[in-house]
């Protein structure tokens, strides 16, 4: 399988903007009722677009400037009780000082959709792309995506609204956008008629789980051990649940909108004949692709691998794909200090979907590009260099790399 776009519907309307404006306009195209903001870098260009949509006149919603971060997740969280469709986020540290609401989000099975500008953790202070401040939610209920254009970030969004207020979900989604890379980089959008968007994305409904004063349910009740392993048995299945939702939901947008990828979970560039794959998560998509296409002239069977969704991760889909290849670069912008062989989140996540296999492709842990530094050309060569000097061997002497470090 490899990439295709659809030729877009016709009603579609170009415009260039940023991936931060991107999500902002979807605010509005999916009427949300309720969206909090509290100021900082790299995601608060998303909540500067959208004042500047409702000075305007194009968005009309409650704009709520919290006075912290936790304070605007708590605002959402209860305004999707009483459902109201909404939207907010955060970056870096501020992501982590809403933990105490965001991580009770997933538990009272609220269908918040944030955008994560992600961010180096404090300290040392940044502000330049790391995926640690995401990852941290990988593990509680949300639902985990990364996106690597603005276009892909206003469509994704769309899907996010839709497939986490379905009832078999209802579960929190977070849009992983990489800082400065995608947050501020403008690239020309597809933007499609309203009509189109209405058709895709209805409006939210609870139902019974409403809460209302004509509907007398509790939320957030204490359960201590009388209740709390059937709530997460409850979160689980509609983890699982969830998985064919996103294929189904993402069918129906590309026919819909007469664009995306054939599938929701990878994508695949130059893969057809590759036996050395590189994969990674996010904007680190331009690089990769850059050096397929330099190292393909030279000969060499490279190809690329994009995860997009992280939560849930597909098992057999990328098991399938990747037992494919005769090795993997993976390539991490996060870190997990003192984990099996030193390496990356993503890293362990393959490894472990790769596991049951009898004959198991290569698996190399590359740790690069933290703190938003670039990610060369010749940086992701030396990774497939080490590689392919592995599959030679047929052992790597070192599991885990740092690729690009001073030294």
């Amino acid at each position: 399988m490899t990439t295709t776009q659809s030729k877009p519907k016709k009603q579609d309307r170009e415009e260039l903007i940023s991936g931060s404006e991107a999500i902002a306009i979807a605010c509005g195209m999916a009427d949300v009722d309720v969206i909090t903001a509290y100021p900082i870098r790299p995601y608060d260009t998303v909540m500067q677009y959208v004042s500047k949509l409702i000075a305007d006149g194009e968005l009309d919603c409650e704009f709520i400037v919290a006075e912290s971060e936790h304070s605007q997740f708590e605002i959402v969280k209860h305004a999707s009780s009483v459902g109201a469709r909404v939207f907010c986020g955060s970056s870096g540290v501020g992501w982590f000082y809403a933990f105490e609401a965001i991580a009770v989000t997933a538990g009272l099975r609220l269908p918040l959709v944030a955008m994560v500008g992600n961010r180096a953790l404090d300290d040392p202070g940044a502000f330049g792309t790391e995926h640690n401040d995401a990852l941290a939610v990988r593990d509680l209920g949300w639902m985990l995506n990364w996106v690597s254009t603005a276009q892909e970030a206003f469509d994704t969004s769309l899907i996010a609204w839709r497939v986490a207020e379905d009832p078999r979900v209802f579960l929190p989604c977070a849009l992983s956008c990489d800082g400065a890379f995608l947050t501020h980089s403008q690239t020309v959008v597809q933007i499609p008629d309203q009509a189109l968007v209405d058709k895709f994305l209805p409006r939210y409904d609870r139902g019974k789980l409403q809460l209302h004063p004509d509907n007398p349910i509790t939320i957030a009740p204490q359960v201590n051990e009388d209740w709390l392993m059937e709530i997460r048995k409850q979160m689980d299945e509609a983890m699982k649940r969830a998985k064919p939702v996103i294929e189904e939901i993402h069918e129906e947008f590309r026919d819909t909108f007469g664009r995306g990828t054939p599938s929701p979970w990878y994508e695949e560039y130059m893969t057809e004949d590759a036996d050395v794959v590189i994969v990674g998560m996010g904007t680190l998509a331009m690089p990769a692709r850059v050096t397929v296409r330099r190292l393909r002239e030279q000969g060499r069977k490279v190809g690329f691998v994009r995860i997009r969704w992280f939560r849930p991760f597909a098992t057999e889909e990328i098991r399938e794909l990747l037992s494919r290849f005769k090795a993997l670069v993976v390539i991490d912008r996060d870190y997990s200090f003192g984990s099996p062989s030193n390496g990356g989140v993503l890293f362990h996540e393959i490894r472990s979907v790769l596991y049951p296999l009898k004959d198991r492709p290569l698996v190399g842990s590359f740790i690069c590009g933290l703190g938003g530094r670039e990610v060369h050309v010749r940086d992701v060569t030396e990774m497939i260099d080490i590689m392919e000097a592995g599959l030679e061997k047929g052992y790597l002497e070192q599991e885990n790399h740092w690729i690009g470090v001073r030294r």
